[in-house]
């Protein structure tokens, strides 16, 4: 026995990973999803540093230049008014993901805790918390956008606020199926046994256990509240000039398509493949999560 010992290899018996650890294993394996997030992180770091590595300043003109195509000294060209292309885009960056992400945040927290309480709490609370969500859905959410805009004006933080209060609904909805999925498990119980406050189980238990799936949500909803700002600014509600977005530089390549194609085709490629690489995260991020996945 002693011998069968010394002999075994214990460098050859597997090592246990954890939930997170398997998730991630399984992400790094999708192509993808891997070349997505890699790109993700590229543009948020150009967006950081925009001040400091963009070639022009956003607003400078060159009235001379007007709309000029793509040079060794402008490489995405000019616009109407001579500013730099690629500036621009640069700057809109900071914006747009700006408010993807602020947005998205103020959808996932009013989401996370109006799902968590109504599921948890269940009985009538939960009965009227999601009457009001199914009341919510049937307003036209555009329309209400652009009420808020032209009543209040084209802030920036409204634009954020606004956007995000009305992106919340789906992910409200999709927290309390997790919650009334979890809440009758074993390690709830015996968290209500012990006296713990509704809050505490919510807080510490039932929000940490349905982080999966909102994980997922958040990925899907950044691209959609993007595409919802570059809508508004297109109709002329959203970020206001000389501040520019890839939606008012969309706004504007389409007044001018015919005569100078690249206003449009530049900031129009740029928010596509930011869009489709959000997409493939957040599947990827879906199939990582999945313990049904795992091979093993």
């Amino acid at each position: 026995m002693t011998e069968f010992i010394k002999t075994l290899d214990i460098s050859a018996l597997e090592k246990g990973r954890s939930l997170s650890q398997d998730a991630a294993a399984r992400l790094r394996k999708n192509k993808m999803a891997m070349a997505s997030l890699y790109f993700l992180l590229l543009l948020i770091a150009i967006a950081i540093m925009t001040p400091w590595i963009a070639p022009y300043s956003y607003d400078e003109q060159d009235l001379a230049l007007a709309a000029s195509p793509p040079s060794a000294q402008h490489w995405l060209g000019t616009d109407t008014l001579g500013r730099d292309q690629l500036t621009r885009i640069m700057y809109g960056s900071r914006i747009s993901l700006m408010v993807g992400f602020i947005a998205t945040a103020v959808a996932l927290t009013i989401g996370v805790l109006w799902g968590a309480i109504a599921g948890f709490l269940g009985g009538r609370v939960d009965a009227v918390m999601m009457r009001i969500v199914d009341a919510l859905y049937a307003l036209p959410f555009t329309i209400f956008i652009i009420l808020l805009t032209v009543i209040f004006g084209s802030s920036m933080l409204l634009l954020f606020l606004a956007i995000g209060a009305v992106e919340w609904l789906t992910m409200a909805r999709i927290v309390r199926g997790q919650v009334l999925t979890i809440k009758r498990q074993e390690f709830v119980e015996a968290a209500i046994s012990m006296g713990l406050s509704p809050w505490r189980i919510i807080s510490r238990h039932l929000i940490p256990n349905v982080l999966g799936p909102v994980i997922v949500y958040t990925t899907l909803t950044i691209p959609s509240v993007i595409l919802l700002e570059s809508f508004l600014s297109f109709l002329g509600l959203g970020i206001q000039p000389p501040a520019s977005s890839w939606g008012s530089l969309i706004s504007g390549g389409v007044e001018t398509m015919e005569e100078y194609p690249w206003l449009l085709i530049f900031p129009g490629l740029v928010l596509t493949i930011t869009l489709f690489s959000l997409n493939f995260l957040g599947d990827g991020l879906r199939d990582a999560l999945d313990p049904r996945a795992s091979k093993d």
